[in-house]
């Protein structure tokens, strides 16, 4: 993983963008429920910029770390309040008020997912890529279950698949539960048939849930046009040390041709743990080069490895599907995108935290900068489906039952409410150290997770 000052600045523009579409939900409905807003703050740390404007004087902050921000209203707990502003506190506002302003900043995150992903369909269309079945591996859960070259998907556990993505999200959601994994597949003669898939222990069905694991551990490949044996991003490992680049075309392998990449990945992936003399051309020029290949477990099985990655991939146009849609089409289809997506991101997190899921798939700032660059390098689709996906996060996260996110303090206001009187000081405090506590566990595990990442 290399992150360059591209990725750190595309990794800025998409932090302070939801930073500021969260904080503003919190801002936006405290104002309109008559709430003191005192500071809306997007950063922390010295100001970079700052004003102060409105009726209220509220102050507007931009700050010099930009990774995070907060609304700061008018609050007894944090200092004495006015006798004619009393009834402006947060404190003394009805407790449906209080959660209201909680909530908003959540919900403002979803419904700019909802609106950037709906302007995106109504603009270009929903394009699906049919979930053809290309190279299967015998020896894995889907090649033992009859799973066959040129198969197409058609459900995934009764659930009905017609691309690409929502075949992968079903693989995701049966591998990481405990229900069995059935398809419904159609051959290329149109027979339907079942296939029920034997999976492996729990184990190991964690291991499947590592990044990157899923698809070559059950042994799935989709139909794609070939790809040139061309190296795309070369990472670093034993390709690097051995000076390939990307740009480097492989002619073969140990004597062998190399017809595309999926040929170049089957040879490599024979070789774990040896080494390999590979013929490239670079410009105009040819060169052996020898590089010893790393073997590496998947899914149960040890594969060669270089750390490599293949150009862009390329779709062959029969197996794409592509519907234009309307401004309502586009905004129901994107409301029932983004909530399939949330209720993935619940399950998993859910099933991770009885380790049904592997803790490597929380990602921390230096992976999400290297998404958020990758994704503004390809584009400006690329760059706005990152921001969705981010901003259903963002506000998923802040939902979670820790006290000191906005679903933690949810929790104690409607503990309050239902109790009739304010919880205790010494109560609070405990919720807020639990809540550090647990924010602290998860950022370290995210860093330590971007570490082992950087290094391999």
């Amino acid at each position: 993983m290399s992150v360059s000052w591209q990725h750190l600045l595309a990794f800025l523009v998409a932090v302070c963008l939801l930073v500021t579409v969260h904080e503003f939900g919190h801002y936006w409905v405290a104002r309109k429920l008559g709430f003191k807003v005192l500071r809306f703050s997007v950063g922390f740390g010295r100001p970079l910029w700052q004003r102060v404007a409105g009726p209220d004087q509220t102050e507007y902050v931009l700050g010099l770390v930009p990774l995070g921000g907060y609304v700061k209203l008018l609050d007894e707990r944090n200092g004495p309040v006015l006798p004619e502003e009393m009834n402006r506190a947060f404190g003394r506002r009805p407790h449906w008020q209080r959660i209201a302003v909680l909530l908003a900043g959540p919900a403002f995150n979803f419904i700019f997912a909802i609106l950037v992903l709906a302007g995106m369909l109504w603009a270009s269309g929903v394009t699906e890529v049919r979930p053809v079945v290309g190279d299967i591996a015998e020896a894995t859960p889907l090649g033992r279950a009859g799973l066959q070259h040129g198969d197409e998907v058609l459900a995934v556990n009764g659930q009905l698949t017609t691309s690409t993505e929502q075949v992968v999200m079903g693989l995701v959601d049966a591998v990481s539960g405990t229900d069995a994994l059935k398809l419904r597949v159609r051959d290329g003669a149109g027979a339907v048939r079942e296939l029920p898939v034997d999976l492996p222990e729990r184990s190991e069905r964690v291991r499947l849930s590592d990044p990157g694991a899923l698809m070559s551990g059950l042994g799935l490949r989709f139909l794609e046009a070939p790809i040139p044996p061309v190296l795309g991003n070369v990472l670093p490992g034993p390709a690097a040390s051995a000076g390939l680049k990307p740009g480097d075309e492989v002619l073969s392998v140990n004597g062998e041709p190399v017809r595309d990449f999926q040929a170049l990945a089957k040879q490599i992936g024979a070789h774990g743990g040896e080494s390999v003399q590979m013929r490239i051309r670079r410009g105009q020029a040819e060169q052996t080069v020898t590089v010893q290949v790393l073997a590496e477990e998947v899914g149960g099985q040890q594969v060669g490895r270089i750390h490599v990655a293949a150009p862009p991939a390329r779709v062959d146009q029969r197996l794409l599907r592509h519907v234009a849609l309307g401004p309502v089409q586009s905004l129901q289809k994107s409301v029932q995108r983004c909530w399939e997506l949330t209720a993935l991101q619940a399950r998993l997190m859910w099933r991770m935290v009885f380790g049904q899921v592997s803790v490597r798939n929380i990602s921390g700032p230096l992976s999400i900068a290297q998404m958020a660059g990758d994704s503004a390098m390809a584009g400006t689709a690329a760059f706005l489906w990152f921001l969705v996906m981010i901003s259903l996060a963002l506000g998923f996260m802040n939902l979670l039952p820790i006290p000191i996110l906005d679903g933690g303090q949810v929790i104690m206001q409607a503990i309050e409410w239902i109790k009739g009187s304010p919880l205790s000081e010494r109560v609070q405090l405990a919720g807020q150290q639990v809540g550090i506590m647990l924010v602290v566990l998860l950022m370290g595990i995210a860093l330590y997770n971007d570490i082992a990442r950087q290094f391999g």
